[in-house]
């Protein structure tokens, strides 16, 4: 048989309809004979199928799987076995060994040559496209694609350290999204070999009619002719990649993928962004690449991408405002990074809902907001939903990205965290326990800081909306049931006229101004901050047995050191002794035996380090620890003490019995305007922290501890300035005015209390028809909407009597 024309006519079919003419073609390919059993078994449909929910982390696991094939040539290359010893330990130790110009791919030409490794094209129609990954990796033998691209779960990575692939399903997860048909092209040619190319056609067997009555479900198989994989001798073929031949290494079509919506247009810009935020920091960079008779429009067919870590630290800071890390060690979850990024509320040049849909457009493609990954893939997620439930920081919520870097929890912890699709988190103890932790580590970071200043920028002085609101309170006709739900969420106002609600914000106090920091790229200053000292005279810090200390260290370095590229540095912590009872004791694991430590990022010239006393500490136990902040000439050190001292006392019950009421007053109403003015509130202080307002706004709503707190009426938006343009008199005017704010006041807070009383949640469909996928949210958000849309309009121009009269007409 002429394989090669086999192969050529599969490889430049672009959809599964022509694959499956070039099989008719070909007769004897339907033979039963030249079919064998994906993973070498008949049931493996469950196997293949129940990986990946979505099509654009299968075809990560494409990407990772070109990456380690391209990281093992290069160790093979070295004269080093994969398995040995001698083999780097890491991803990262891989890319600084073998690619030691990796630094300089962080410039356009040298970032553009080497992602030529790894490319992945567009063809076929325009939203029936076939997408073609090749890399210059080791490659296989044909003999071997059955125990390399053609297994399941043999775990052939499995003891290789500097590799993504583990379980040895990636390469199958992709294979679903393949039409209906299921057709993937694999070829490929060993980097050492003899010079044969291999490839075979892997696809969902067509059950006949006998075989659908015998079994419940089909299997997947692969092609062979002869009983074996087809190949070919070929020195360089011209498979249409971009500025190379193939010479070896591997390539795979997937037909017909199903590639989601808004990612299905230009693959290099759409498809593109997607990639970019499910592989946060990738070892490699990688091209993607559409063609010209698909888009001869465009003129930006070809992007390399290099992760959503870089794009975020590029362009100046065209769009981060603020960027920290916290550094966890937990010795029962082990090692965490969490970086986050807060996005500018309004960016030069537009407005906040431009801005935000920019924002959405380059970083939440997805609704990811919370990113969870290994290795710099990301294999799981939360939504805005934990910004806002869990973190209660709402006004951050569409502007912050938060990327949690799990490559050195302890091994059995993160197995039990992932699905082993690694798309997903599992809902288990330690997904949950992780939440809490992430939860708490953010609520003591500078998030409380940040979301703390963006309110206290649109907090006035509200004197007169709050005579508005107890008139309202007071004099609005409710029933007894009305009143007691509305007692079930806030509390009624019972304080007295002109004193202000405990929910209400005082007004910020004048920050006190400190000498203006001027931050080095590299730290020439390290020192503790600490008040006491020991009898050695050491830096002393005192540390309660059930409580938590933040030691502080004086530093040049810029905010960024930490978390930057290139460069980066870092602050270790290291145990030199702990003595009990006049004894050293022994700790083999470090540090992490006798304390707990969080390190944050530098700010402003200081590190914050926060520390907790585990279990195995006592009162009196003296610790010393040396502090080191790296430097490229030299690290910089501090030793100092930390003693355990008693535990700090918790208020008893009852104390605690006449705490106040959690639960908030009527929210606080706040009337804002188009027109600036300094002694109220306007469009124009919010847009500065990212409330949209303009005309088609009718009402914003901000939450706080779980419960409706301020309620801000847009005095001017478009439905009430028509409604009053039809007024020609002052008393006219002044009881539209009141009429208008008790009308979106009153129905925005039963609206909120009757959605949260029974535990309603919004779900907003997507745009994909039979989808069941949808977005969470809030209902806060919900309810802006309603107004926005018709409702306010509704309540102002129909009264009771009017709507009985229209029916009757």
């Amino acid at each position: 048989m002429d394989n090669e024309k086999i192969f050529w006519a599969l490889y430049r079919a672009n959809t599964e309809k022509e694959v499956s003419e070039v099989l008719k073609r070909y007769d004897f390919i339907q033979n039963p004979e030249n079919w064998k059993f994906y993973g070498g078994q008949d049931s493996n449909y469950a196997v293949v199928e129940n990986q990946q929910a979505s099509p654009i982390p299968a075809l990560i696991e494409k990407i990772t799987n070109s990456i380690d094939a391209i990281l093992m040539r290069a160790c093979i290359e070295r004269g080093v076995d994969p398995r040995s010893e001698e083999a780097p330990r890491s991803i990262e130790e891989a890319v600084n060994l073998f690619f030691p110009e990796n630094k300089d791919w962080d410039l356009h030409p040298q970032r553009r040559k080497q992602a030529e490794r790894l490319q992945i094209l567009a063809d076929g129609p325009k939203f029936d496209t076939a997408l073609t990954v090749y890399d210059n990796g080791e490659g296989q033998a044909p003999e071997d694609f059955p125990k390399t691209f053609l297994s399941l779960l043999r775990g052939n990575k499995n003891d290789i350290r500097f590799v993504q692939g583990k379980y040895n399903m990636g390469g199958s997860g992709a294979i679903v999204f393949c039409g209906k048909q299921r057709y993937q092209l694999v070829g490929s040619k060993r980097f050492d070999g003899d010079g044969r190319f291999g490839f075979t056609l892997i696809r969902r067997h067509p059950l006949t009619p006998e075989e659908e009555n015998k079994r419940k479900s089909t299997w997947y198989e692969y092609l062979v002719i002869d009983s074996r994989i087809p190949s070919f001798l070929c020195e360089a073929l011209d498979l249409n990649l971009h500025n190379r031949k193939f010479e070896t290494g591997t390539v795979l079509k997937l037909y017909s993928y199903d590639l989601p919506a808004g990612s299905r247009s230009v693959i290099s810009r759409d498809l593109n962004r997607s990639i970019n935020e499910y592989l946060f920091n990738p070892a490699l960079p990688v091209f993607t690449i559409d063609r010209p008779e698909r888009y001869p429009d465009d003129r930006n067919l070809e992007r390399e991408l290099y992760g959503l870590k870089r794009q975020l630290e590029d362009d100046n800071r065209k769009y981060v405002e603020h960027s920290f890390s916290e550094n966890d060690h937990d010795p029962d979850i082990g090692f965490i990074k969490v970086t986050c990024y807060v996005f500018k509320p309004r960016m030069d040049g537009r407005n906040v809902k431009e801005t935000r849909a920019t924002i959405r457009r380059e970083f939440f493609k997805n609704d990811m907001s919370v990113l969870f990954s290994v290795n710099g893939q990301v294999h799981g997620h939360y939504t805005s939903e934990f910004i806002t439930r869990s973190l209660q920081f709402n006004l951050l919520k569409d502007y912050l990205l938060i990327h949690v870097d799990c490559t050195r929890l302890r091994t059995e912890f993160r197995n039990e965290l992932f699905m082993a699709s690694r798309d997903r988190l599992k809902q288990g103890d330690e997904s949950r326990s992780l939440r809490r932790k992430l939860a708490d580590l953010l609520k003591a970071s500078r998030l409380k800081e940040i979301n703390k200043q963006r309110k206290s920028a649109i907090t006035v002085d509200s004197d007169d909306a709050e005579e508005v609101v107890r008139n309202l309170a007071r004099n609005f006709p409710l029933q007894e049931e009305l009143t007691r739900l509305i007692q079930q969420t806030f509390q009624l106002d019972k304080q007295q006229k002109g004193k202000r609600p405990e929910n209400v914000p005082q007004q910020p106090k004048e920050q006190e101004k400190h000498p203006e920091f001027n931050p080095e790229r590299y730290p020439s200053i390290f020192e503790i901050d600490a008040k006491s000292r020991s009898k050695d005279g050491f830096p002393l810090v005192k540390l309660p047995l059930n409580g938590e200390r933040a030691i502080k260290f004086s530093t040049d370095v810029e905010d960024q050191y930490f978390d930057r590229v290139e460069d980066h540095g870092e602050l270790d912590l290291d145990l030199i002794d702990h003595v009990q009872n006049d004894i050293t004791i022994n700790n083999p694991d470090g540090l992490s035996t006798v304390l707990g430590v969080v390190k944050s990022s530098p700010h402003n010239g200081s590190i914050r380090v926060r520390v907790k006393a585990t279990k195995e500490v006592s009162v009196g136990d003296e610790i010393k620890i040396r502090a080191s902040l790296s430097s490229p000439d030299r690290k910089l050190e501090q030793i100092f003490m930390v003693k355990i001292s008693d535990p700090e006392k918790t208020p008893g019950k009852l104390k605690e019995k006449h705490q106040p009421d959690a639960r908030l007053g009527l929210p606080r109403l706040v009337m804002v305007y188009k027109d600036p003015d300094k002694e109220r509130q306007t469009w124009e202080k919010l847009e500065g922290v990212g409330i949209p307002m303009d005309h088609e706004t009718v009402v914003y709503l901000q939450e706080e501890e779980n419960s409706l707190s301020d309620v801000y009426i847009n005095m001017d938006s478009s439905c009430f300035l028509k409604h009053r343009a039809k007024l020609h008199n002052q008393e006219s005017l002044s009881v539209a005015n009141n009429r208008y704010i008790s009308l979106v006041y009153f129905h925005t807070l039963f609206l909120y209390t009757i959605t949260k009383k029974h535990k309603y949640g919004v779900v907003k469909e997507s745009g994909d028809e039979g989808s069941s996928d949808g977005e969470n949210v809030p209902v806060t958000e919900y309810i802006s909407n309603l107004f926005q849309s018709y409702y306010a309009q509704f309540l102002l121009n129909f009264e009771g009597k009017d709507l009985i009269e229209t029916l009757d007409s």
